[in-house]
C-alpha cells in the first residue's frame, strides 16, 4: 500500500548532514594535510626542502658572481713566446741590453734576446749566485754585481760575449776575518756601487766609485788588438786551409789576451749611528764648538745631558710603565744590522749652487738603518780626509716621528717616501724641503716595501 501523498524529490541542504570532521573545509590550509603525517616523514620533508632552498641559493650566488665576472675587465692572457733552456737551477736575473744574465746553481750565464741562445757561462769558483744586478754601459760593455751564498760581492764586466771579473769586493786573506755581504746596488748609469756589510757584532756601508770610462777605453783598445792579432794570423796561415777555418770560427773574444781592469776605489764607509749617551762636554761652549757651521739638524750627540740625568730618566720611565714593561718585555737598545740606501740625484737640500755636478749623475747617498728615526743624506764627493774617518757624519739629516720601516726615491731624486713603523706613509719633497702628502693606515698593517710608480 503507497501511503505517500507527494512526488519524490532532493531534500534541501542541511548542516546537520555535514561530517563534522570537514566541518570548515573551505577555509582549511591544503599545506596542514602534510601535518598529519607521521614524524619521520614530516623530518625528511624539511630536509629535502632545507637542501633546494640552499641549492637555489648557491645557484644564485654564483649566478650574481658570474654576471659580476662578465662586467670586469678581462685581463689579457700572456703566453711566453720563447723560452731558454739552463743547465743549472736558476736563482736569479737581471737584463741588460740585449742580454739576460741568469745566476744559476753554479756561476753565471748569459743568453742573447734576439735568438735566446746560450752565449757565454762563467764557473771558475764553482760558486752558487744568489742576487745579481747588471747595466749597460755602452759600446757593448755591461758591469754586472753578483752576490754569492757565502756572502762575497763579484765585480764583473762583460764584453764581446766573454766575462772578466774585476774584483771581489770584500775578500780577504784571512778568512776569519772576512765580512758577510747582504746586499749590493748599482746606480743609474754604471758610475757607483754600494754593498751592505755584516761582521759578527757591525755592519756598515761600502760605496764604491767604479772607473767605466777607463774600463770602455780599455776593452776597445783590447778589441782593436785582438782584431789585428787574428788578421795577422790569418794572413801567416794562408796557407793551410784548415788552421784558416779553424781561426775563422773562434770568436775574437776568445783568442784575445788576458785583461786587467782598473779596481773600483772606495769612496765612503758608512756605519750606523750610535745610541745617545751622555756628554762628554764641560760646558755649552764646548759643545758649542761641536756644532756644524750650517742651521741644519744633527743627529743629537751634541747636548749637555749627563750620565746620571739619563740614568734619572730611565728609572722615571721604567718605574711609571713597569707593568706594560713586564707584559712586553724590554729590548736592550742594540747597534742596527741592516740599512736601506738609495743613489740620489742633484738636488737643492744636497748640493749647493757653487758645486758643479751633471744632472744624470749621483751625488750622495740616502741611507736609513732599522730601528732608526733618521733618513741620512752622504755626499759622494766627500774629502780624503773624511773618507778615512769611520765615524762619517751625514750632510743631511731628515728626522721622523716614528722608527723608519722601508724608503723609497723617484727616479728623478726629488721625492722622497717613508714609511715609519706605526704604519703611517710620508711623500716629502726634497727640493724645496716640505712633505707633500701623509697617509695612515688605519689598520696600523707594517709597511714592508714602498716603490713609486
Amino acid at each position: 500500500v503507497n501511503t505517500r501523498k507527494h512526488s519524490l524529490g532532493i531534500p534541501p541542504p542541511s548542516e546537520k548532514d555535514w561530517p563534522k570532521e570537514d566541518e570548515d573545509f573551505f577555509l582549511l590550509d591544503p599545506d596542514r594535510k602534510r601535518d598529519v603525517l607521521p614524524q619521520p616523514f614530516r623530518m625528511i620533508r624539511k630536509l629535502v626542502m632545507q637542501v633546494f632552498e640552499s641549492a637555489m641559493e648557491i645557484i644564485e650566488r654564483r649566478e650574481m658572481l658570474r654576471e659580476a665576472q662578465k662586467q670586469k675587465v678581462q685581463p689579457q692572457k700572456c703566453f711566453p713566446t720563447a723560452e731558454f733552456q739552463v743547465t743549472e737551477r736558476a736563482n736569479c736575473l737581471a737584463v741588460s741590453g740585449k742580454y739576460v744574465f741568469v745566476g744559476l746553481s753554479m756561476g753565471l750565464a748569459a743568453f742573447n734576446t734576439y735568438d735566446f741562445k746560450d752565449v757565454c757561462a762563467w764557473d771558475a769558483a764553482k760558486t752558487e749566485i744568489c742576487a745579481i744586478h747588471a747595466l749597460d754601459l755602452g759600446n757593448e760593455c755591461h758591469v754586472l754585481l753578483a752576490l754569492d751564498e757565502m756572502g762575497l760581492a763579484w765585480l764583473f764586466c762583460f764584453h764581446k760575449e766573454s766575462f772578466l771579473l774585476i774584483k771581489i769586493l770584500n775578500e780577504v786573506e784571512d778568512m776569519s776575518q772576512r765580512s758577510t755581504c747582504v746586499e749590493v746596488v748599482l746606480s743609474r748609469g754604471g758610475d757607483y756601487a754600494g754593498i751592505l756589510l755584516q761582521g759578527n757584532t757591525k755592519a756598515w756601508l761600502e760605496i764604491y766609485q767604479l772607473p767605466k770610462d777607463s774600463w770602455l777605453t780599455e776593452m776597445e783598445n783590447n778589441a782593436r788588438a785582438a782584431e789585428e792579432l787574428a788578421c795577422s794570423e790569418r794572413r801567416s796561415s794562408c796557407s793551410s786551409e784548415v788552421g784558416t777555418f779553424l781561426l775563422q770560427e773562434l770568436p775574437v773574444s776568445a783568442i784575445r789576451p788576458d785583461v786587467e781592469l782598473d779596481p773600483p776605489e772606495l769612496l765612503l764607509t758608512v756605519r750606523p749611528p750610535k745610541p745617545v749617551t751622555g756628554t762628554s762636554f764641560k760646558g755649552p761652549l764646548d759643545a758649542l764648538k761641536e756644532v756644524d757651521e750650517s742651521s741644519m739638524l744633527g743627529l743629537g750627540y751634541n747636548h749637555l745631558i749627563k750620565d746620571s740625568q739619563w740614568e734619572l730618566q730611565e728609572a722615571i720611565f721604567c718605574s711609571t710603565y713597569q707593568e706594560y714593561l713586564e707584559a712586553e718585555g724590554v729590548l736592550k737598545e742594540e747597534i742596527p744590522r741592516y740599512a736601506t740606501f738609495h743613489f740620489v740625484l742633484p738636488s737643492r737640500i744636497l748640493v749647493g749652487p757653487e758645486m758643479k755636478v751633471q744632472p744624470d749623475i749621483p751625488v750622495g747617498i740616502g741611507v736609513h738603518w732599522d730601528g732608526n728615526h733618521n733618513f741620512c743624506l752622504y755626499l759622494l764627493n766627500h774629502s780624503p780626509k773624511e773618507k778615512v774617518d769611520s765615524d762619517l757624519k751625514p750632510d743631511v739629516v731628515w728626522p721622523c716621528a716614528s722608527p723608519i720601516a722601508c724608503s723609497a726615491v723617484s727616479s728623478c731624486s726629488r721625492y722622497l717616501a717613508l714609511a715609519g713603523e706605526d704604519a703611517t706613509i710620508t711623500i716629502w719633497d726634497k727640493h724645496l724641503g716640505y712633505p707633500l702628502s701623509v697617509t695612515a693606515i688605519l689598520e696600523e698593517r707594517f709597511i714592508r716595501s714602498i716603490h713609486f710608480l
